[in-house]
């Protein structure tokens, strides 16, 4: 906190506000008074000028291209880290010792499959239904199998809750992936590791043996790991929002996955992949370039800016690294989508129109073209961001519990309808 105020005048009245403190980034005003001061509230749609709370998890700077899990650059994370040692580093405030990594792997991997019963709750779907559709209702339903670890006052079964689904959301996920395939249900094991474990859910068949390719599972590990936080995003807010409330951490996490599912959101690199695909070929490209730049045209490039980084994105830079590994690996270079891909990137950071803006690639541009290489179908794209975000939500939200000025959140507005006015019968309207 600092000892400056900010003076609000409103009229011939001054009132003041404390301007508080973080360690790094920008002073807030504190405005909780700001009501039972003024008798006004302020205005701020899309809560882009607002924090809503204390956290001290991830940082973003997006003018100068920062994003740092506990203080730890992205860079950093990603380049030695693995996404269960991001986990630990989320979930606790520290990057773990070696032994505390090799507990927190153990129990993570003993508690990757789902109750029995479960698998017939995915058969009550549309064999034809979107797995993220799959993954609201089942990720929600865990609180009806998992009732021992639903009291949010208990830091135990806080602790459970969060271990569990960590644990089982690659097994939920494999799953609504596999009942949209028309393939059995692949149980976890616990001889591989996350990212492998969950590749082998995802693409072994019983007819035959599968072998997880190394540089495969780096991919999807370090697509974790560069999704597991992002601040007070969409999601991570209505995850808040719904702990808030006191609901049980399942119904907070599926809260989460449903918001994430929206387009703006966790869809962006599913659409960024159609867009590719839209454009088809490299010849093409000039046109939907100038598309994008005629404002009486509603195309738009996606995978390109980002809403908070007003520079590069810092996972993009990573994202690309690995991209072109996994396409050595796959020798997919002829691919038409990839070609676009590139051509189009080149564009855009020699053109003025895009450097201007700083229009630059971000993370979802690279790893839709990843996920598509693995074998992924774009369907499942967000859903592998589900699985990715689920340590920075429950972070978050266990954050926000053990928080002494936690309360229900309460959004006020700006009324513009109709004042009181008196009801009339059907017979004189």
């Amino acid at each position: 906190m600092t000892d400056k105020v900010a003076k609000l005048v409103i009229g011939d009245q001054t009132h003041e506000f404390p301007l508080l403190s973080g360690t790094v980034g920008p002073d807030v005003i504190d405005i909780r008074t700001l009501y039972a001061k003024t008798g006004m509230f302020t205005y701020d749609p899309g809560f882009t000028s607002t924090a809503a709370c204390d956290s001290a998890i991830t940082y973003i700077d997006g003018d100068k291209g920062e994003l740092l899990y506990r203080g730890y650059p992205i860079e950093q994370l990603s380049e030695s880290s693995s996404y269960t040692e991001v986990c630990y580093l989320l979930l606790y405030g520290e990057l773990p010792t070696k032994a505390q990594l090799d507990e927190f792997n153990e129990l993570v991997t003993r508690h990757t499959m789902v109750h029995e019963q479960m698998h017939y709750f995915y058969r009550g779907f549309r064999r034809d239904a979107h797995p993220m559709a799959i993954m609201t209702g089942v990720v929600g339903a865990m609180a009806a199998f998992y009732h021992d670890s639903t009291d949010i006052t208990d830091p135990q079964q806080r602790e459970i809750a969060s271990i569990r689904m960590i644990a089982k959301m690659p097994t939920i996920a494999a799953m609504a992936y596999k009942y949209s395939v028309g393939q059995p249900f692949v149980y976890p094991r616990n001889d591989l590791d996350y990212a492998s474990n969950f590749l082998h859910m995802c693409f072994s068949v019983p007819a035959e043996n599968y072998k997880v390719n190394p540089t495969i599972a780096k991919a999807m590990d370090l697509i974790f790991t560069l999704h597991a936080d992002h601040e007070q995003n969409a999601s991570t807010s209505t995850v808040r929002l719904a702990g808030s409330s006191d609901a049980n951490p399942f119904a907070c996490i599926a809260a989460g996955v449903a918001c994430l599912w929206g387009p703006a959101h966790g869809g962006a690199n599913e659409a960024a992949l159609n867009m590719l695909k839209q454009i088809g070929t490299v010849d093409r490209i000039p046109e939907f370039i100038a598309r994008a730049k005629d404002k009486s045209d509603p195309f738009k490039l996606m995978g390109f800016g980002h809403r908070v980084y007003k520079n590069f994105d810092p996972r993009a830079t990573v994202m690309q690294k690995t991209a072109k590994e996994v396409l050595d690996l796959l020798g997919v270079h002829n691919n038409p989508t990839l070609q676009v891909a590139q051509e189009l990137e080149k564009i855009a950071l020699e053109d003025p129109y895009f450097i201007e803006r700083k229009l630059y690639p971000n993370v979802d541009f690279y790893s839709g073209i990843i996920l598509e290489a693995i074998g992924f179908p774009t369907s499942m794209f967000t859903v592998l961001f589900s699985v990715a975000r689920t340590v920075g939500w429950i972070s978050q939200w266990k954050e926000m519990i053990a928080d002494p000025q936690k309360k229900i959140g309460r959004p006020r507005q700006l009324y513009d309808g109709s004042p009181a006015r008196d009801y009339e019968p059907v017979s004189a309207r």
